[in-house]
């Protein structure tokens, strides 16, 4: 075993730790609600930054490709390279939350046309979207703090579930991105 694969042995259970991150999620996904669906849009005209959602969808996408050298790296057990690339995806990420929560508190939620083409397909990729999302948060969380403190056999076994979780929120967003401008024009 490398030094950089080698496990450090932890010393606490990691219950507050994993009590916290829901707690984080939890408090995270009910702002983020509050924001979208109450709090009135300080530009509802969407005059300033409109470059928003093209911004949300890139660093998405961003994040999506970073993911994917990230288990390109892992299944090369090129394990710096893995922890570099997770890293940025999670850079990207955050990145797009910031982005995504400025958008909404200055143009609140958008619309898909009633009657343009594909609706239901959008609506239905947009749920799911969104609650995987919901989920993958203190998913991602988790998976980083178990890497983070050492924990690899249990980083390993929730990796296995937030990797496709994350990269599909990822790359969801991207296609509902597309789909939404296509649909208004």
């Amino acid at each position: 075993m490398t030094p950089q694969t080698k496990s450090v042995p932890p010393t606490a259970s990691p219950r507050a730790a994993i009590i916290s991150i829901l707690a984080i999620s939890l408090a995270a996904t009910l702002f983020l609600l509050w924001l979208i669906y109450i709090h009135p849009a300080a530009d509802s005209a969407g005059s300033r930054f409109s470059f928003l959602p093209a911004l949300n969808a890139s660093l998405n996408g961003l994040s999506a490709i970073a993911l994917l050298i990230g288990y390109s790296f892992i299944r090369a057990r090129r394990i710096a390279e893995h922890r570099a690339a997770m890293f940025t995806a999670f850079g990207f990420s955050t990145l797009f939350l910031v982005s995504y929560i400025l958008h909404h508190a200055l143009h609140g939620d958008v619309h898909y046309p009633p009657l343009a083409a594909y609706r239901t397909l959008y609506l239905s990729l947009l749920a799911s979207h969104i609650f995987l999302a919901v989920i993958a948060l203190p998913m991602v969380l988790t998976t980083f703090f178990f890497s983070l403190s050492g924990r690899i056999p249990m980083h390993r076994r929730i990796a296995r579930w937030t990797f496709p979780i994350w990269l599909y929120v990822s790359v969801t967003g991207v296609i509902t991105y597309a789909m939404l401008r296509l649909a208004q024009g």
